[in-house]
């Protein structure tokens, strides 16, 4: 095992198995987060659920942690091989002719969304950890009311129009990583045989959907709160 990901191939194949489950995760995510957009109520339980639900917090909720982890830094040691296999660093290097300025620049963007989730984690992940498991409530109220506390705690971050900034601009990133990303990883499992512009296609759309989509849930609850 230690040999596969040693080999260039397995840390690529590493790096889109990895790429897939975020991908999947980040479709499930914003499902969730969209419900808030039509129903208070529905969101609060949904939430709940999740944030409840011992196979979830206790099974999927760290493979997720680990996932994010593990993509990232396979993304900057395979970024510091290909600048080795090269010689000279992205800035330097005259690809335009066969690459595109995604595939040049995944490491900003990638850069860049780990800094927003970060910034994620601090607004939402870790303040739900220390109300469940530290102060103890699992009932969902919110200063010393009984209900759940979800919906309120999403819409109170997006009231700051810095914070609603840095969350667009974190999604055009995400955008941008996608767009090579998507298809880069479908590449490397090697199945684009045949099906590459129907993959690219693909990637667009979901490139271009997802990061909309949370974009406008931010947007939404900045204007409606």
């Amino acid at each position: 095992m230690s040999g596969f990901f040693k080999s260039s191939i397995g840390r690529k194949v590493a790096m889109a198995l990895s790429a897939f489950f975020l991908m999947f995760f980040l479709l499930i995510h914003i499902i969730i987060n969209l419900i808030s957009v039509f129903s208070e109520e529905t969101f609060n339980t949904v939430s709940h659920f999740m944030g409840t639900n011992p196979l979830i917090q206790f099974g999927m909720q760290p493979v997720l942690i680990f996932g994010v982890v593990f993509h990232f830094i396979m993304g900057f040691v395979l970024e510091l091989q290909n600048r080795r296999a090269v010689g000279v660093s992205y800035a330097k290097n005259n690809g335009g002719a066969n690459s595109t300025w995604m595939s040049r620049n995944m490491i900003y963007s990638g850069a860049a969304i780990l800094a927003f989730i970060v910034l994620h984690f601090i607004d939402f992940w870790i303040p739900e950890i220390n109300t469940k498991y530290i102060l103890g409530d699992m009932s969902g109220t919110i200063d010393g009311v009984e209900g759940l506390r979800y919906y309120e705690e999403l819409t109170h971050k997006f009231e700051s129009p810095l914070r609603v900034g840095a969350y667009v601009l974190a999604f055009v990133f995400l955008a941008l990583h996608l767009l090579h990303g998507f298809t880069s990883a479908f590449q490397s499992m090697g199945v684009t045989a045949g099906r590459k512009k129907v993959l690219q296609n693909l990637g667009k759309a979901y490139s271009i959907i997802i990061p909309l989509g949370f974009i406008f849930i931010a947007l939404y609850h900045h204007f409606n709160h």
